[in-house]
């Protein structure tokens, strides 16, 4: 009986649990220099681009990038 309760309980915690969310960051800035720094946290290419101007380096897409689900879709004209 007691395993039961456990099992449920358990259950109950892990459903009650946030699920993963988006990655929003599409840009990463790949540091030049010894350290080989990466940074992911850049909406814009501008910002990534700033951030790298004057300390060397450059900028990349984020592999792990996926999409704004907030972002209204484009939907296709029929006629």
């Amino acid at each position: 009986m007691r395993v039961v309760i456990a099992t449920l309980a358990l259950l109950t915690v892990g459903g009650a649990l946030d699920t993963a969310k988006a990655d929003p960051y599409r840009w990463c800035a790949e540091y030049g220099g010894r350290s080989g720094a990466t940074n992911c946290y850049f909406s814009t290419l501008q910002q990534c681009r700033a951030a790298v101007s004057g300390v060397g380096g450059f900028c990349r897409p984020n592999n792990f990038y996926t999409g704004d689900n907030a972002s209204p879709r484009r939907s296709r004209r029929q006629g």
